[in-house]
Formats: C-alpha cells, sequence, structure tokens
C-alpha cells in the first residue's frame, strides 16, 4: 500500500514538472524558433506576427546574419513575452525546401513577415541590425487604427491617402476584432479611423454626418446600414483620384471577404513608386508604365488613373501601372534624354529598354495608350529601338517635327533584387 502511494506521488510529480515546464515554455526564448514542415501552420496560425528569416547554411550571408537575427528574436520575446502575439522564426532552405518553394524563396538570406497567417506583399529590406529588427517587430505590433471621438476629428484626414473608416458600437465585439485582423495586413497601404458610438440612435446620427463629409464632388455611399449594425466605409485618394466612396455590403465576421474588399480598395490599379517600394514592384516582374509628374501635378495624375481604368483595366495581370516623381527619379529621365521641363510624360520599361510615348496629350485619346503598349507586346517598340521605325509608319513620323525616339536601356531594372541571394542594399553586412 505504502510502495502504490509513493508511485502515484512520484507520477503526480512528475506530472507536476511537466505542465509547469510546459507552461512556461516560450518558443522565442532563445533565439528564433526553427520552423519545420511539421510546425509551421501551427505556429503561422497561432501567432498574430510571425517575422522568418529564410536561409542556407553554405550561404556567406546566411551565416553573417544568423547571430544578429538570434539576439534579436531574445530581444522580442523579453519585451513581448505573450504567446500569440510575436514569434522570430528560421527556416533552412536546404533542410525545408517545400517551405523555401510554398514562399518563394530563390534567395538567401529572404525575410518575411506573416500576418494572422497571410504573407505581407512586401519583404523586409531594411537595415540588418538587433535594434533595426527589434524596432520593425515593435512597429507592426503596433495598432494600425486611429480611433475618432468627435467628427471634427476627421477633418485633418490626408487626401492623399486610401482610407478606411469602420463603425461599431463598441471594441469588444467579433465584427471589430475582424476589422483590425484585415488593418493589421493593410497597414501599409491604407490609414485606418474607428469610431465607436454609445448608442445606436447617435451613432447613426454621426454615420450620417461622416457620410455627408466625405462625399467629394458628388460622390456617394453605396448603402446606408441601419442603425444597430457596424459599418465600414472606405474613402479613396479624393486629391489624386476620382473614385467615389463604397460601403462594405459582404459578412463583416467573414475575414477573407473583408480583407478581399480592403485589399481592392487599399491597393490601387495605379500605384506611387518610390525608391523604398521600387525594388518590390520589380521583383514582381511586369514591365512599368509610368507618369512622371512634377510634384503637386495632381490633375494630371488623375486624368493619368482615369484613363488607366477607363482602357487599361484588363492589362492589370500585365502591366505595372504607375506614376513617380519627376524630381525624385530625375535619373531614368536623363536617360530618356527628357528633363524637369519635359514633365509630364508617359515611359514604358520593358527591363530591356524605356521606350517614350511621343505625345502625352494624346493620353486620353481613346486606345493610344492601349496602341502603346500593344507595340510592345508585338515587339514593334523594340524593332524601332535597333532598326528605325517600321516602313509603314515613314511617313507618319516624317510629317512630325524631330526625329524618332531612341529609348535607353533600362534603369528601374538596375533596382530589382539580386536572383541568387538577397540584395543587401543600403545596410552591407
Amino acid at each position: 500500500m505504502e510502495l502504490l502511494s509513493t508511485l502515484r506521488s512520484f507520477k503526480f510529480s512528475i506530472f507536476i514538472h511537466i505542465f509547469v515546464s510546459y507552461s512556461c515554455y516560450r518558443p522565442t526564448d532563445s533565439g528564433a524558433v526553427a520552423l519545420t514542415q511539421a510546425t509551421i501552420d501551427t505556429v503561422l496560425a497561432t501567432n498574430e506576427l510571425v517575422f522568418i528569416n529564410f536561409y542556407a547554411e553554405w550561404c556567406k550571408f546566411s551565416s553573417l546574419l544568423a547571430p544578429i537575427f538570434e539576439e534579436a528574436a531574445d530581444k522580442v520575446s523579453a519585451e513581448f513575452p505573450t504567446a500569440g502575439q510575436v514569434v522570430m522564426g528560421k527556416v533552412d532552405c536546404d533542410k525545408e525546401n517545400s517551405i523555401a518553394t510554398r514562399f518563394h524563396v530563390t534567395k538567401y538570406p529572404t525575410l518575411k513577415v506573416i500576418r494572422n497567417g497571410q504573407p505581407a506583399k512586401r519583404e523586409y529590406r531594411g537595415q540588418r541590425s538587433v535594434e533595426a529588427f527589434f524596432n520593425f517587430v515593435k512597429k507592426q505590433l503596433e495598432d494600425p487604427i486611429k480611433e475618432f471621438k468627435e467628427l471634427s476629428d476627421l477633418k485633418t484626414l490626408d487626401t492623399k491617402k486610401r482610407i478606411i473608416i469602420g463603425f461599431f458600437d463598441q471594441k469588444d465585439c467579433p465584427e471589430y476584432n475582424t476589422f483590425r485582423r484585415v488593418a493589421t495586413n493593410l497597414k501599409d497601404d491604407c490609414q485606418f479611423h474607428v469610431g465607436f458610438g454609445k448608442g445606436n440612435n447617435e451613432k447613426h446620427h454621426l454615420l450620417k454626418e461622416v457620410v455627408q463629409r466625405l462625399k467629394n464632388d458628388g460622390s456617394t455611399v453605396a448603402q446606408m446600414h441601419p442603425p444597430g449594425q457596424p459599418i465600414i466605409v472606405f474613402r479613396p485618394d479624393v486629391a489624386l483620384s476620382n473614385e467615389r466612396d463604397e460601403t462594405f455590403n459582404g459578412s463583416l465576421l467573414s475575414y477573407d471577404e473583408m480583407n478581399v474588399w480592403m485589399t481592392e480598395k487599399c491597393v490601387p490599379l495605379v500605384r506611387e513608386i518610390t525608391f523604398e517600394n521600387a525594388e518590390e514592384l520589380t521583383e514582381e516582374g511586369l514591365p512599368f508604365l509610368i507618369l512622371f509628374h512634377k510634384p503637386g501635378d495632381d490633375e494630371t495624375i488623375k486624368k493619368f488613373k482615369d484613363v488607366v481604368l477607363r482602357d487599361l483595366i484588363h492589362e492589370k495581370q500585365n502591366i505595372n501601372f504607375l506614376t513617380a516623381d519627376g524630381e525624385r527619379f530625375a535619373h531614368p529621365l536623363h536617360h530618356l534624354g527628357k528633363g524637369q521641363d519635359d514633365l509630364p510624360l508617359i515611359a514604358i520599361d520593358s527591363f530591356r529598354h524605356m521606350y517614350l510615348f511621343k505625345d502625352i496629350r494624346n493620353m486620353d485619346v481613346p486606345n493610344k495608350l492601349q496602341q502603346f503598349i500593344q507595340d510592345l507586346y508585338s515587339g514593334k517598340l523594340h524593332r524601332e529601338f535597333h532598326h528605325g521605325p517600321d516602313p509603314e509608319d515613314i511617313p507618319a513620323l516624317e510629317s512630325k517635327v524631330g526625329p524618332p525616339t531612341t529609348p535607353p536601356e533600362s534603369t528601374f531594372k538596375k533596382l530589382g533584387p539580386s536572383k541568387n541571394r538577397y540584395t543587401l542594399l543600403r545596410d552591407e553586412l
């Protein structure tokens, strides 16, 4: 009997030891978490943010980065110990080739961000230091949604930003939780604001006022929701486009529905290229149709966006439609033989050569830009680059002033990432 009691006590002690060990275990307690095919889905599904270092043992740059990333993981774990909040992980791409293939990793080390189980569009391309990694994670975990208390708080909204505004009875509700998760994924593309009503009638009154304020040149919100129901409103970058306000008409409990709708609204058909996102856009592998404009030339930007939406929306899988500040991107203009006085102008960068649209005044002539793109597909632009204008075009060209365009080599391809390893950019290891 005494022996049985001793065995029971021993078993209970083992159980307590295992339970305490498991309860206190944090995967980021000691460096980055090694992710495998067997564990990665669970980690992605149970954490708001997962920051992954995809590496190869034989890669020099991976070896240099490893201790920095490990130290940063320890610092992140100490600052954010709550389970389910953040994990810094690592994937040995030689051992876990299927994971590397799944996340389209072909260069090492590649640093990717997964939010709420969904890969972010942008890889991490910032400075590679412990402090930089820590600050990046900290920023990613910041609440992307700004709460407004009064209608006057919305008076200062940036008219050059795309904005999503949510209205909910209270913060502690499943609809707002879905809204917050999607907003976290799109924080780099949109601004998010939220208001909480003390009562249905009060919120409905506030909604009417906000909708009225968000109207731009006669635009209207598509559907008014009755009091007691949450509502999400999209306001476009009204200073730069002629798009209209819209409300979300899907299920506010469906993450997938809301994510698809908000992504469509937050990521416009025509995007602005900057030095910060140029590598990312280049990596998409699509030719660029670029409007180079003077700073502040909002009307030309609006006109270009209208033409693209009207005539070229069917080309969105084949072409990246972009606007570029002509002052910031003076180098490509120089290669085109153009300067600030020649702005605005339109060009195609095929990543082999750059081709100039002959006369921007014809931008909104039906099918003119479409024909420009078709001439790229058919090889006509490339043919003319090497051999001069096609014979059938010579009479038309001779009637115009000045020689035919001689396109230079692509300049934007130089901003693209290396095919074999991660581009170090401005923070060489």
